[in-house]
């Protein structure tokens, strides 16, 4: 049989949807009001500046409302946390998006954590992870979270199922693997320099490659029947299209299931950044 393909774009359409309906019912009870993301981005570098442009398109397209902050490359520390503090407690903001990486002067650990955890829809702070960790009431890291939910909108077990991350960064790999653990999977978290990698990458049932690095995970390495997760994109050389952490070509006929690159995780992450604030919104504005 074919490979089932875990189509992140047309999840991130349907949920877009459906988003799109919580809002009006949101507006339409709150007077009109909706959830508001404050994105803040340091400095000018264009990738960034791309990155938070698209997650206000996301943003419109629902119908909810962006705060673009930008600040000069310039801005120290003591600056970035008084940003940080102002919209903490402003009543209007429900969601706060501190777009990483910061200019090198800046402790981005310290600001990321001054995020309130009921605004911390990114899922960037100590706390949020320290909660997540534990089963508690906390928002996911983007990516992993939405990770989770299209493995979950796939029906793909995870309980007993021995998945293997290969990344260990504060934003995808730990917090993926503390999520996959708390749906009962049995996880192993490696990296670049683990030893013997092939030898754990053979025993998956879950691969979820995390590295940054092109075709870093070779298809010799994967069981038949495996799902395969690739949260890398390297762009293409030569005119040829973009690639993952995966050399996931000969996999195809292979595996059980797999995410496509581009179109699989990479729409996840802005679509539960946007999921996360509506559902922030919600508990502001209803009390719920």
């Amino acid at each position: 049989m074919p490979a089932l393909v875990l189509d992140g774009k047309s999840l991130a359409k349907k949920t877009e949807s459906e988003l799109s309906q919580r809002v009006n019912t949101l507006k339409a009870k709150a007077e009109g009001k909706t959830p508001i993301l404050a994105t803040i981005l340091v400095g000018s570098d264009p990738a960034s500046a791309t990155y938070v442009k698209m997650k206000g398109n996301a943003c419109q397209r629902i119908g909810m409302d962006s705060l673009k902050v930008e600040l000069p490359e310039s801005t120290s520390t003591e600056a970035l946390l008084d940003t940080i503090n102002q919209l903490n407690n402003d009543p209007n903001v429900h969601g706060i998006l501190l777009q990483h990486p910061v200019p090198a002067q800046i402790d981005e650990r310290a600001c990321f954590d001054a995020i309130a955890l009921e605004k911390d829809v990114d899922g960037v702070t100590c706390l949020g992870f320290g909660r997540m960790s534990m089963g508690e009431s906390a928002y996911g890291c983007a990516t992993p979270k939405g990770i989770m939910r299209l493995l979950e909108a796939y029906d793909i077990p995870l309980s007993g199922k021995h998945a293997v991350v290969i990344g260990r960064s504060p934003i995808l790999g730990k917090p993926m693997a503390m999520m996959l653990l708390n749906a009962d999977a049995t996880v192993t978290i490696c990296h670049s320099r683990t030893q013997n990698l092939a030898e754990h990458v053979k025993q998956a049932d879950i691969i979820v490659a995390a590295v940054g690095r092109r075709e870093f995970v070779k298809a010799e390495w994967i069981k038949d029947g495996a799902v395969v997760v690739d949260a890398g994109y390297h762009p293409g050389v030569d005119g040829q299209p973009g690639v993952g952490d995966v050399e996931l070509a000969p996999l195809l006929d292979r595996v059980s299931a797999y995410t496509p690159v581009p179109g699989g995780v990479g729409p996840m992450t802005i679509n539960t950044l946007i999921y996360q604030s509506v559902d922030s919104g919600e508990k502001s504005m209803l009390g719920d």
